[in-house]
C-alpha cells in the first residue's frame, strides 16, 4: 500500500505526475457535497495521487459506485496504483454502510484524527467516510491526511503509539484475508453478517421492540420491531440517523409536522429534541447511530399514540 513516504518520494523523484502511487475515487450525497469538494481540492494539491471525482448522488448510489470501484481494484491482478475511496454524507455513516457491501472494501466513518490513524493501522481501511454535517473542513483535512499517511499495522493511539507485539502483527495479516472471505462465507453484506447470532434485549417501554447496542459513544445499534408495534411520541437528547435494513415503518415528526414512510434501504435523520411517533407496518429491522449515551423521554402513553395513529391513517381503533 502507498504510504506518506511513498508519496513524498514520488514528488522528490519527479515521478508523481507520470506514475501515481495512489488512486482515490471520491463522491458524496447532497449533505456531504461541500465537504467532499474541499477534500478533493486538498487531494489535488498533493503529489502522487490520481483523483477521480464521481460527483454527487443519493448516498446509497454514490457509495455503491465507489465501493464497486475499490472492490474491483482490490481483486484485480496486475501492476496498478493502490485504489481507495473517499465518501461524505450527512453523518458519514450511511455511505460507509453501503460501500462495505462489497468484498475487500473496508469503509470507516472517522470523526477524529485518532479514528483515522486507528482504522488504517488496525483495519487497513481503504474507504474513508466523513460527515458533511458535523465535521468542519479544516478538521476533515487533518483526518484525511492522517488516513493517507498511516500505514497498516503502524503504531497508533490504540497501541499506545508503541510498536504492535509480534503476535498482533501476525493477527493483522490474517484478519485482512479473513475479512475478505466474509461475504463469500456468509452469503450477505456486512450488516447481515453483523446481525447473525446477535442477542437482542427487549425495549421495555415499547412492546414489540428489541435492540442490541453494537458500539458505545458514538453509539450504534441494531433494532427490530414486530409488525403493528407502536413507538409513542418521544424525543432524545441526541440527533440520530438510521437505515432501514428490511421492513416498512411510518414516522411522524411532530415537531416539524411531517411524516415519512420508510422501506428497505431508506435513510432518516432526526435532530436532537424533535418529537416523533412511529408505527411499524411490517416486521422491520434497522441500523441506527447517535452521539453519546442512550436516553429516551416519552411525550405520550401507548394508548394515546395508538389513537392518534389510527386517526391519521383512517383505521378503526
Amino acid at each position: 500500500m502507498a504510504s506518506g513516504d511513498d508519496l513524498t518520494a514520488a514528488a522528490e523523484n519527479g515521478t508523481a505526475s507520470l506514475a501515481p502511487s495512489l488512486r482515490i475515487y471520491a463522491g458524496a450525497d447532497s449533505f456531504g457535497c461541500a465537504l467532499k469538494d474541499a477534500l478533493v481540492s486538498h487531494l489535488r494539491s498533493l503529489p502522487g495521487i490520481d483523483i477521480i471525482d464521481l460527483g454527487t448522488d443519493k448516498y446509497y448510489s454514490i457509495a455503491e459506485r465507489i465501493g464497486r470501484q475499490v472492490s474491483s481494484a482490490a481483486t484485480a491482478a496486475g501492476d496498478q496504483p493502490e485504489t481507495r475511496g473517499l465518501l461524505a454524507c450527512g453523518t458519514g455513516v450511511g455511505v460507509s454502510i453501503f460501500a462495505n457491501k462489497f468484498p475487500r472494501v473496508y469503509a470507516t466513518t472517522c470523526s477524529s484524527v485518532g479514528d483515522a490513524v486507528n482504522t488504517r493501522s488496525i483495519n487497513a481501511c481503504n474507504v474513508l467516510s466523513v460527515s458533511g454535517m458535523f465535521t468542519a473542513p479544516t478538521d476533515a483535512v487533518k483526518i484525511l491526511d492522517a488516513w493517507l499517511h498511516t500505514p497498516f499495522k503502524s503504531p497508533c493511539p490504540a497501541s499506545g503509539d508503541a510498536p504492535w507485539p509480534e503476535d498482533l502483527q501476525s493477527f493483522f495479516d490474517q484478519s485482512v484475508a479473513e475479512m475478505a472471505a466474509i461475504p463469500a462465507a456468509a452469503g450477505g453484506c456486512a450488516i447481515c453478517v453483523l446481525r447473525k447470532g446477535m442477542e437482542f434485549e427487549p425495549v421495555g417501554i415499547m412492546p414489540g421492540g428489541e435492540m442490541r447496542i453494537v458500539r458505545e459513544s458514538p453509539t450504534s445499534a441494531y433494532v427490530r420491531f414486530k409488525a403493528g408495534s407502536v413507538e409513542p411520541a418521544h424525543h432524545h437528547t441526541f440527533g440520530h440517523n438510521l437505515v432501514v435494513i428490511k421492513g416498512k415503518k411510518k414516522v411522524w415528526n411532530l415537531t416539524k409536522k411531517e411524516s415519512y414512510e420508510l422501506e428497505d434501504g431508506d435513510f432518516l435523520f432526526t435532530p436532537a429534541g424533535d418529537v416523533r411517533r412511529v408505527k411499524y407496518l411490517e416486521d422491520t429491522e434497522f441500523f441506527i447511530r447517535w452521539d453519546g449515551k442512550w436516553d429516551i423521554f416519552l411525550d405520550e402513553d401507548l394508548a394515546a399514540a395508538a389513537d392518534a395513529i389510527n386517526k391519521d391513517m383512517g383505521t378503526a381503533s
